[in-house]
């Protein structure tokens, strides 16, 4: 159990983490199986969804093939698989973190049962691919940036170690959950749809190694763990951000803002996932290429326009560009890891727990406190 001392260093609120846990307490378990998708080609276990800036065509009496209006979400699109899996690792996430702050293992024991319904029980559990992700419908069954929408089940692997002390996982659940875990991973390595997210120029992409860092971590598989701090070094830092500590694709878009926050969030969650403190270039924190690019010079470029947003240079989101910024977990683990106040501050200061469903869905981890409490 933590101490009030250490949630207070963290700038953790413990009866806000309460709250969140007796309301998870009092929760049903979810399983993608208790709504069909109808447009779906595959079965009742198979997760689906569809890309959400993509609309019915006017110019078509039945609407197919969809069009694509960027940055423009789509309210009926077909989005209760998504739900399902984020509203799951919501509660997990919420559970195990009261767990973390109290001990109480009614926290852990309803986690747990939750876990079993949605990944083990062979009545409701959910298969580990993502073959039907972010259809198109008129155009295609599901497409590899679909892997997008899982991206929230990184929360999930670190629930469980948080859960391990209370015994509400059983050793062969633990390793059940962990085959899951390795299954889907090695769908994600495999699959044409997860080769072509991995090698994605955008966030996409870097949704994709924060993924996989998080599902072999938890699967105790080294070799991907490798293969993403090099991805992290010789990919998407070359790859992806400027030499003023910018992303250029992020800005390219109809939301440069919200999205210049996301993919420096999930950047960050790579280094707090991958880096081996005083490990050289392992210490992804540290790491630098040679013309200086790094976490702390793409931290530093967008830290003015999170202070103050008036300071923006870009044109104003599509949507929602009043709603951001909001506490992140990048601000939090970037303070920590690097003893910088200016995102202490960030984190105790911005608005948590954003209602509004485009800005949940660019808030990858629910539960901070579960990634660096061990």
């Amino acid at each position: 159990m933590m101490t009030e001392t250490e949630l207070q260093r963290y700038g953790i609120d413990r009866d806000e983490l309460v709250r969140k846990a007796e309301q998870s307490l009092r929760a049903e378990p979810l399983h993608i199986t208790s709504v069909q998708a109808p447009l779906s080609e595959g079965g009742p276990h198979d997760y689906y969804s569809n890309g959400d800036y993509w609309w019915p065509n006017p110019d078509t009496a039945d609407g197919l093939p969809y069009v694509r209006r960027d940055g423009e979400s789509n309210l009926n699109a077909f989005t209760a698989h998504r739900e399902l899996l984020r509203g799951m690792r919501t509660h997990v996430a919420n559970l195990a973190a009261g767990y973390a702050a109290t001990g109480r293992i009614a926290y852990a024991e309803r986690a747990a049962e939750m876990l079993r319904v949605f990944f083990l029980d062979e009545k409701t559990r959910m298969n580990p691919h993502l073959l039907y992700a972010q259809a198109i419908p008129g155009i295609c069954t599901g497409r590899g940036i679909g892997i997008i929408d899982t991206l929230h089940l990184i929360d999930i692997p670190q629930a469980v170690l948080t859960l391990l002390p209370s015994g509400a996982i059983t050793p062969d659940e633990l390793s059940a959950l962990q085959s899951w875990f390795a299954d889907y991973l090695l769908w994600m390595r495999t699959h044409p749809y997860g080769i072509d997210e991995m090698n994605e120029g955008n966030n996409h992409g870097v949704c994709w190694y924060v993924q996989a860092a998080s599902f072999a971590r938890f699967t105790g598989n080294e070799e991907v763990l490798e293969f993403c701090r090099e991805g992290y070094r010789s990919v998407l830092l070359p790859q992806q951000m400027a030499a003023d500590g910018s992303f250029p694709r992020e800005l390219a878009r109809t939301k440069p803002y919200g999205y210049s926050i996301f993919v420096l969030d999930n950047m960050t969650t790579l280094c707090q996932l991958l880096s081996v403190p005083g490990g050289g270039e392992d210490d992804l924190w540290r790491f630098e290429l040679p013309d200086g690019r790094g976490i702390r010079r793409g931290l530093d470029y967008l830290y003015p326009f999170l202070a103050d947003k008036r300071s923006w240079p870009y044109p104003p989101d599509v949507e929602h560009h009043e709603s951001w910024p909001v506490r992140m977990s990048f601000m939090l683990f970037a303070g920590l890891a690097l003893d910088d106040e200016r995102y202490m501050r960030l984190w105790s200061t911005l608005p948590g727990d954003p209602q509004i469903p485009e800005i949940r869905r660019n808030t990858a981890i629910r539960q901070p406190l579960l990634f660096i409490g061990g």
